[in-house]
């Protein structure tokens, strides 16, 4: 953040440090000529809420689209325009998109440094007016050798397919955006100083049913709760209530969504990956549909960031699916299958059916994420014995055994230039109420034999991890002690305690 410095977090801006250096460094940039960059992340992460508080920082220019016809986005855009200039007609009368790119990439502020200009909801502009991403192009292409031209363009949206598309091969923008920003959702930690839990068994249940989205905060009148008997109740009082915006908002996620037009078909196919329907084969035959048949939607609600393809990390061409965001499992995993209930003011009562659901397909998956994240983000490299570049999960054929076992956590480590890679940690991650114990390590040992028979891993110093949100018994955490190659890891240690 070098030549950021005049241009510090705003205070009433929470984390996003490396969001903010991202930005604040664009925006300042050295230079003349138009630079672009692209902001994108799905609604409700912040995105307009940065990029205002980065325009008042620099007295930069702001316009947010609208869904609304050519003609009145450029007369607002004049309007927007005019006031911004301090024009005494009010408003800068725009043709077309040819003078309004020629206006923004012309403001200029008072001081002659970079001038910082949004256009936020993008893919709303592109939509009734295809042709300004070729208008810009030849924006960026004319001001290239304008020494007076000093504008920084910050095209921002939620789209996240439309978004995503502005820079692949062909598209006018390829080549000329300098900045490719995703803003994404706050991770599980950073999830709980934002709505200010300080206890981890709490932290996990709000964080696995409103995720990381900080604007999910802003929806819910009620306090988060301070108790785990306190969660029931906040949950009924907001998620769960069919008034809170909350209630709907895997509906609205989805709404939202380009190219999402056979909706039945796509909350069908949510339906089944939350259900555990995790491969390819077992979604098609949930569904009574031949594998093929459901390639485009896999691919569709891969795109829009409502589902992750994640390939095994020991075997190609093995990929598997799970629902991104958190709020849009516990709607198909919860309120979906109970929908008339909850709407009937019943939520009592359909919460009580639905503990077994929330067990299984909500609290289970979500700990084994949070256990992949604590491996990726925060488990140090003297603790793994390296700095991992893959972690993600595995299924282990056994042969001899007739069966496969799944890893719930893997972490490996490439070796440029070698045709082996090192498995830094194996481990199982268990959302019960019963303590683990050995057997869980005797599992993780034998899986650990199996593939020292293969000739692409180094299982040299593998460590053996365990995450268990019921903790341990104490035979296990004596063995522990004594052993090197074996961690054990809670809710506790995964919020931070060492």
């Amino acid at each position: 953040m070098a030549r950021s410095g005049a241009l510090n977090k705003p205070a009433d801006v929470f984390g996003r440090d490396a969001e903010w250096g991202a930005l604040a460094n664009f925006a300042t940039s050295p230079g003349a000529g138009l630079h672009i960059g692209i902001v994108r992340g799905r609604r409700r992460q912040g995105k307009s809420y940065l990029l205002r508080r980065l325009v008042r920082a620099t007295g930069g220019f702001y316009y947010q689209a609208l869904e609304e016809e050519p003609v009145q986005a450029l007369a607002r855009l004049g309007s927007e325009l005019g006031r911004h200039l301090q024009l005494p007609s009010g408003r800068l009368a725009l043709g077309d998109w040819t003078e309004a790119a020629a206006a923004l990439v012309g403001l200029r502020t008072s001081g002659g440094g970079p001038t910082v200009v949004v256009l936020d909801e993008f893919p709303y502009l592109l939509e009734h007016s295809p042709e300004l991403a070729s208008v810009l192009q030849l924006a960026y292409d004319n001001a290239r050798d304008d020494r007076r031209t000093r504008a920084r363009l910050f095209l921002c949206g939620s789209a996240l397919s439309v978004m995503s598309n502005l820079l692949s091969a062909q598209r006018p923008l390829r080549g000329r955006a300098a900045l490719d920003l995703v803003v994404d959702t706050f991770d599980y930690r950073e999830a709980a100083q934002f709505w200010r839990i300080s206890q981890p068994r709490i932290a996990f249940r709000v964080h696995a049913v409103v995720g990381g989205t900080p604007g999910y905060r802003d929806l819910l009148s009620t306090l988060v709760p301070r108790s785990l008997g306190g969660f029931d109740q906040w949950l009924l009082a907001g998620p769960l209530d069919p008034a809170s915006a909350l209630f709907r908002e895997a509906d609205y996620l989805l709404d939202s969504a380009r190219g999402l037009t056979d909706r039945a078909l796509y909350h069908s196919v949510l339906a089944v990956v939350a259900a555990g329907n995790t491969t390819q084969a077992a979604i098609a035959a949930q569904l009574g549909r031949e594998q093929r048949a459901i390639q485009h939607p896999l691919r569709v609600l891969d795109e829009t960031g409502f589902l992750i393809r994640a390939e095994d990390m020991l075997r190609q061409r093995r990929p598997t699916y799970r629902i991104a965001d958190p709020i849009v499992r516990f709607d198909q995993a919860i309120i979906r299958p109970d929908t008339a209930r909850f709407e009937e003011r019943r939520g009592a009562e359909a919460w009580a059916g639905a503990q077994d659901r929330f067990s299984s397909q909500v609290l289970g998956p979500h700990f084994e994420e949070l256990a992949r994240a604590y491996v990726r983000r925060y488990a140090t490299p003297d603790t793994l014995g390296g700095v991992p570049t893959r972690v993600g999960t595995a299924v282990v054929n056994d042969a001899a055994g007739r069966s496969q076992h799944q890893l719930d956590v893997v972490a490996l480590q490439d070796q440029p230039g070698q045709r082996s890679a090192r498995v830094l940690l194996l481990g199982e991650a268990k959302h019960s109420t019963a303590a683990r114990s050995r057997p869980d390590v005797t599992r993780l040992e034998q899986i650990r034999d199996l593939l020292a028979r293969r000739d692409d891993l180094d299982l040299s110093q593998t460590q053996l991890a365990v995450f268990g949100a019921g903790g341990f018994d104490r035979a296990l955490r004596d063995e522990a002690q004594e052993r090197s190659d074996l961690m054990l890891i809670d809710l506790d240690n995964l919020y931070g305690a060492e």
